[in-house]
């Protein structure tokens, strides 16, 4: 796990990127989820094609440009985060905490299956 204060020094440093840029006045939260989004998007095209097995085996150059792509969607949820105060790795905690009690292991061990369902 995550050290509580990396995403800590994460949201300062973007904090201070942001500010040097002038850039606050374009991060409210409708358009980081916008951006967020977007990201997601440019991360699902380098498996939109791809069998379940290429999908685990990338070639070097394919996994960096999805290293770069899930560091954006990283830096935009920590940045929607901060701008919307919620303590992200709190939020982490506390939901899989949630989807324990929702998807008990012994229950749905080897099931796809939503919780509804159950």
């Amino acid at each position: 796990m995550t050290n509580p204060s990396d995403l800590l020094i994460l949201r300062d440093k973007l904090r201070a990127f942001t500010r040097a840029r002038d850039w606050d006045q374009f991060h409210s939260p409708k358009n980081l989820s916008m951006a967020l989004m977007v990201e997601v998007a440019e991360l699902m095209e380098h498996f939109q094609w791809l069998t379940e097995e290429q999908s685990g085996n990338l070639a070097a150059e394919n996994k960096a440009a999805v290293a770069e792509e899930l560091a954006d969607i990283l830096l935009y949820l920590v940045r929607l985060s901060d701008k919307l105060g919620v303590d992200l790795q709190d939020a982490a905690l506390h939901k899989l905490e949630k989807n324990a009690l929702k998807y008990p292991a012994e229950q749905v061990r080897g099931s796809a299956k939503k919780y509804s369902e159950y």
